[in-house]
Formats: structure tokens, sequence, C-alpha cells
């Protein structure tokens, strides 16, 4: 879970803050600092679901300013998988809407 986790931050930082003109933003990045898998890790093992919602919510935000907002096409998309994502109460109900996130961010990189 702590690589999707990671994953679906890259994607959204990519989606933020990479331009056609720019070097491509990895996983090594210094703003990638806050969301590498050892940080996901350690609150995959804590249990820390808020936390993690948290954090992965500030990155989909980040990729929803950058697509238009929720009054585009994908990003209503991408405000309705968030929500699903926020919804989860437990770390097996995380699964299925990161799993989805990623997807979908994969498709609109």
């Amino acid at each position: 879970m702590e690589l999707l986790l990671e994953t679906v931050a890259l994607f959204c930082l990519k989606l933020a803050y990479e331009t056609e003109d720019s070097s491509p933003i990895l996983r090594d990045d210094l703003m990638m600092s806050d969301y590498e898998k050892e940080v996901f890790g350690l609150l995959v093992r804590r249990g820390d679901v808020e936390v993690i919602q948290m954090k992965v919510d500030e990155c989909l935000g980040l990729a929803l300013n950058a697509i238009g907002g929720v009054d585009t096409v994908l990003g209503r998309e991408l405000n309705r998988l968030a929500a699903d994502f926020s919804a989860a109460q437990t770390m097996g109900q995380l699964d299925a809407p990161l799993f989805a996130l990623k997807e979908y961010l994969k498709d609109i990189l």
C-alpha cells in the first residue's frame, strides 16, 4: 500500500508542477519528501487512516487545481474518486479507492 500511496502523490505532483520544458518530477525529488514510501509506511503500520487521507488529500487538491477544478469533466471525476477515498474508515477500505485514483491519474497524465 505504501508504494501505491507514494505513486498517487507523485502523479498528483506531476500534474500540478511538471511542465513539458522541465525535468520530470521523480520519487527522490525534494517536493516528494513528505510523501515518500517510508513516510506512508510508518502511517500504514500505525493504521493512521486520517493522516494518510490528509496527506493524499493535499496532493489531490493540487492536482484538482491543475486540471481546472471541479467544474471540468476531469475535475468532477477526480473529485468523485477523492471523495470515495476520503470516505474510507479503515485501512482495508483504502485499497480500492486508492487503486482507482492511481489508475485515473495515470490516464490523465
